[in-house]
């Protein structure tokens, strides 16, 4: 007879949740914005993290950020497909990016950020500008030539 693995749909969320901010509060300890992370897969944890900026002296040592590249080690990909990323603090453009490229499948946060948030007070300041160049061609060439021999 075939044994039968009973396994529940239901999700933890506060389960997840309170481990990122167990995460959080170590971050605060350590004088660093306290923001924790965990990344989960078929309901278990497989990668945590939390904010390290002042640590590595890095912008980009976000809880989120170092918690995708441990789940990327992890699980041998950087494509974290079947995912999800448990979050203290709504995650910034950078880490909501980085997120989405990983192909992560859903992200969860407990606080919206209001300066760094995607509807952050903090972004109207920054600005991005396409400027023409000679280059352009070159650069769209080399993009177009590198994407068709990858496929």
């Amino acid at each position: 007879m075939i044994g039968l693995k009973f396994v529940s749909d239901e999700v933890n969320h506060d389960y997840f949740f309170s481990e990122a901010l167990k995460l959080a509060e170590k971050a605060s300890h350590e004088n660093e914005v306290p923001i924790g992370a965990v990344i989960v897969k078929d309901q278990k944890i497989i990668a945590s993290a939390y904010n390290q900026t002042e640590k590595n002296g890095s912008f980009t040592a976000h809880a989120e950020l170092l918690c995708l590249q441990e789940a990327a080690v992890f699980l041998k990909t950087k494509y974290l497909k079947d995912c999800d990323l448990y979050i203290t603090l709504e995650p910034c453009l950078m880490c909501l990016t980085a997120a989405r490229l990983s192909r992560i499948n859903a992200i969860y946060y407990l606080v919206a950020s209001e300066k760094f948030g995607s509807e952050g007070v903090a972004y109207p300041t920054v600005t991005s500008q396409q400027l023409p160049s000679s280059l352009t061609d070159e650069t769209k060439l080399l993009l177009r030539r590198f994407f068709e021999n990858r496929r």
